[in-house]
């Protein structure tokens, strides 16, 4: 839509309030905001979902992996021949054996429900999710047979350990006696505490080699699990399709979808959800742009009628007139763009002040399962946004434009 330059300077007048629209400029200002709340919004609360969902997976599969093959009861005796025909799958990436057990831990007449999980020392010190995440102590000091532990930071706190200490952790189906069942208690050092980010695991967690893990858990050469990676998270079922009938009798193959289907799905519903609600505020920030142009034109009547009087088309006041509406919301959509990215830059910064100034705890860890508030913009999405806002700001203006292209001058200057 290209203006003429008489046709600009008409539009721009109109833009900029004259001597007595004061209103009409107040009504087109909030018309703007309205927009630029809207998209922001939208922006911030997409970009923080997808952040929600791209953290969880990188942090849940980079610890559990793609996929598991359990054993039947929880043991994997074959677990090497497993191995291997894992390995030669097409996909597979890697393949480690793991025993994972929700134990109890004791330390100072604190006791706590822990989870352990036994690794291969090179597996421990290769993970990606426990790399770079020990706040005290080394990863590397945990040594097969040397009885140490690296537990997760919350689970420190809660226990009130730190690096040095010795924990107690009970397996309660310890050895059978003619008494009874003897509840097996080994005391391990902590020579490291990590941070991974989800609360779940800095809570419970405590990581160590799997020779130990087979010790404490009477397992002999036995394994409960094999943790395994693929080339594609997304298609992980169609990649062990041909696993399937090599294992069968002897394990099951559980992928990360599965193990955690209730938490994506519940992300994927609230996703969609906070979209249709949110894009309702830019829904009706549209129609502050056409109740706005709308008193524009009732209010410029006289001045249209001038202005078809001398001379202007229909095709003119129609162009005026969608320029007026779609500047508006255009500003709208770039305000709103800068403080969708301004919010997201400093994001944890604006929860911790309104924290500080309302006393409320507003991201609670063991509710939010992360530590922080993420963000992940997706360009496609926010460009998605954009048009949106755009499209229905360009619906808008046609109403009032078209009442203002057919303005007939005779009836309006009749009794001038």
């Amino acid at each position: 839509m290209i203006l003429s330059r008489s046709e600009w300077m008409v539009a721009k007048r109109y833009l900029l309030p004259g001597k007595g629209e004061g209103f009409l400029f107040l009504v087109a200002s909030i018309s703007l905001i309205a927009v630029m709340l809207g998209v922001a919004s939208l922006i911030i609360v997409m970009s923080v979902m997808n952040g929600f969902r791209a953290e969880l997976f990188d942090k849940t599969v980079g610890l559990n992996g793609h996929a598991v093959v359990q054993g039947y009861g929880g043991r994997l005796p074959d677990w090497r021949e497993i191995l291997k025909d894992v390995e030669e799958t097409p996909g597979v990436t890697e393949a480690q054996p793991l025993i994972e057990q929700p134990l109890l831990t004791s330390f100072n007449g604190r006791v706590e429900a822990v989870l352990v999980r036994g690794m291969l020392r090179q597996n421990i010190l290769d993970n990606p999710t426990l790399e770079g995440k020990t706040v005290a102590g080394d990863l590397r000091a945990l040594e097969p047979g040397q009885e140490r532990v690296a537990i997760g930071s919350r689970l420190a706190q809660n226990l009130g350990a730190t690096v040095g200490s010795r924990i107690t952790i009970i397996n309660p189906a310890g050895r059978a006696t003619p008494f009874g069942t003897v509840p097996r208690e080994i005391s391990y050092e902590v020579v490291a505490i990590f941070e991974v980010g989800i609360y779940d695991y800095d809570e419970s967690y405590i990581v160590m080699p799997i020779q130990d893990a087979q010790t404490l858990m009477l397992m002999g050469d036995e394994v409960g699990m094999i943790e395994l990676k693929t080339v594609d998270a997304d298609r992980v079922g169609e990649i062990l399709q041909p696993l399937m009938p090599k294992i069968a009798g002897r394990a099951i193959v559980t992928d990360w979808k599965t193990l955690n289907s209730s938490l994506f799905e519940a992300l994927a519903v609230e996703r969609v959800a906070m979209f249709v609600v949110l894009s309702m505020i830019v829904l009706v920030a549209v129609f502050n742009i056409l109740s706005s142009l709308i008193m524009m034109v009732r209010g410029k009547t006289r001045d249209i009628a001038i202005l078809r009087t001398m001379g202007a088309t229909r095709k003119s006041l129609l162009k005026i007139f969608m320029t007026v509406g779609i500047t508006i919301g255009s500003l709208g959509i770039l305000a709103g763009l800068v403080l969708g990215f301004v919010f997201l830059f400093f994001r944890q910064g604006v929860v911790n002040v309104i924290q500080a100034v309302t006393g409320q705890n507003l991201w609670d860890p063991s509710v939010r399962f992360l530590t922080e508030l993420p963000s992940k913009t997706d360009p496609f999405e926010v460009t998605a946004i954009c048009v949106l806002a755009f499209v229905l700001s360009v619906l808008a203006t046609l109403y009032p434009a078209f009442k203002a292209a057919n303005t007939d001058p005779v009836e309006v200057l009749r009794y001038e």
